[in-house]
């Protein structure tokens, strides 16, 4: 098997598709110009069977191999943008004000190009490949991996076994990280409404003030981490959103309160629902408040299955060696909507280095280049390895 280096062309091609994404970023579900842009590269590399507009604006490409029968395996990239003003001042830039790929898509998206366009040519694999461009990751639920799932696309091309991948800062461009069972935490959101009596700020003892009640339900969900779940089990809940008065001398008649809840387990999402309600309640009406409260269960936990996560680890490996693979990579907090996808088949997610870049939507971030030639290397060695082909026709 040649080495990396024969995916070095195709690296200065995904470099300029890379750019050009980078400059001209799209909101979730509005991905109209980058779907364009995919189906466009993907039908000049000869690719026929390629179908639009799945999730709104979703593509999905069948690249047939021609070692023989077999099955079908899915490669996933997401294609959406976040709402940030740009700060990299990097010549590529975002031109739309406000949007910026601040969490790698572009390259995600180029890389899987530059997979298909070497696919395509030497179509040494057995069965077939689905090259799947999704939309809207960076959203609330219904996301887009939620939608294509629904829509069928695994039943639709026969997909069997589906692997993800993300840039990761932090960790050098050119090694890869992964591991089995949970790498990836769930993301459920809650909203809480305190409702007390209202007045003047000068006379809090003729209101049942709503602020100071909505200050111990926070400090209240912290013990439910601290003295309420296991240590070695991961769960976070973070308060991101508080709402009350406009005016200094008015105490209100109730306070918004908003947060996220990570865990790595489906049995803590119930424990977590379960326990901010009775906290809050409680706390409440200890005061004489009442509350509303809505919980939202938006992305499940990220579960990468024993054998294709064997798959991704032997053919990052074989890519560029075992001393840069580490399959026992930490577990992450963040939330990735592909997960629903690992729920619809087995797969597996891994992590590709983007060196020490600032974080993943940071307004300063930008995607490495040079991690391209691992990204579209990685995609034809899990082929090759997923499908039975053991050399390369370059």
């Amino acid at each position: 098997m040649r080495g990396i280096e024969i995916f070095s062309e195709l690296q200065r091609e995904a470099t300029v598709w890379r750019r050009y994404l980078h400059e001209n970023p799209e909101l979730h579900f509005q991905e109209y110009n980058t779907a364009r842009f995919v189906a466009e590269k993907l039908a000049s590399f000869g690719i026929n069977h390629i179908e639009t507009g799945i999730a709104g604006t979703g593509v999905i490409a069948l690249i047939q191999g021609e070692g023989g029968d077999g099955p079908t395996i899915g490669l996933r990239a997401d294609m959406d943008a976040l709402p940030i003003a740009e700060t990299s001042n990097k010549p590529w830039a975002s031109k739309n004000s406000g949007i910026m790929h601040a969490c790698g898509h572009d390259g995600h998206t180029a890389m899987l190009l530059g997979a298909a366009k070497h696919l395509a040519k030497s179509r040494n694999f057995k069965g077939s490949v689905a090259l799947i461009f999704q939309p809207a990751e960076e959203t609330e639920f219904p996301t887009g991996a939620f939608k294509m799932v629904q829509e069928g696309i695994m039943d639709r091309f026969g997909i069997s076994q589906v692997f993800g991948m993300h840039i990761s800062p932090g960790i050098d461009v050119g090694k890869f990280g992964t591991r089995h069972g949970s790498i990836m935490g769930s993301q459920d959101d809650f909203d809480i409404i305190v409702k007390g009596r209202g007045g003047h700020a000068a006379d809090p003892s003729q209101t049942t003030d709503p602020v100071v009640i909505a200050a111990q339900i926070i400090m209240g969900l912290q013990t439910l981490i601290s003295r309420k779940t296991d240590p070695l089990e991961s769960l976070v809940i973070s308060v991101t959103k508080l709402s009350a008065a406009q005016a200094y001398n008015v105490i209100p008649d109730q306070v918004e309160i908003g947060g996220t809840v990570r865990t790595s387990a489906s049995s803590l999402r119930d424990f977590a629902e379960h326990e901010i309600l009775a906290s809050a309640q409680a706390i409440a009406r200890g005061f004489g408040a009442e509350i509303e409260f809505k919980y939202l269960r938006s992305v499940p936990a990220t579960f990468n299955s024993t054998e294709e996560t064997d798959l991704a680890i032997q053919a990052a490996r074989k890519l560029v060696g075992a001393a840069s693979v580490d399959e026992k990579v930490k577990f992450c907090m963040g939330a990735e909507d592909f997960a629903y996808m690992l729920e619809a088949r087995p797969g597996a997610y891994i992590f590709l280095g983007n060196g020490p870049t600032p974080a993943c939507h940071n307004p300063a971030f930008d995607f490495d280049d040079e991690a391209l030639l691992y990204g579209i290397g990685y995609w034809v060695r899990l082929v090759e390895t997923a499908l039975g082909s053991e050399t390369n026709n370059g």
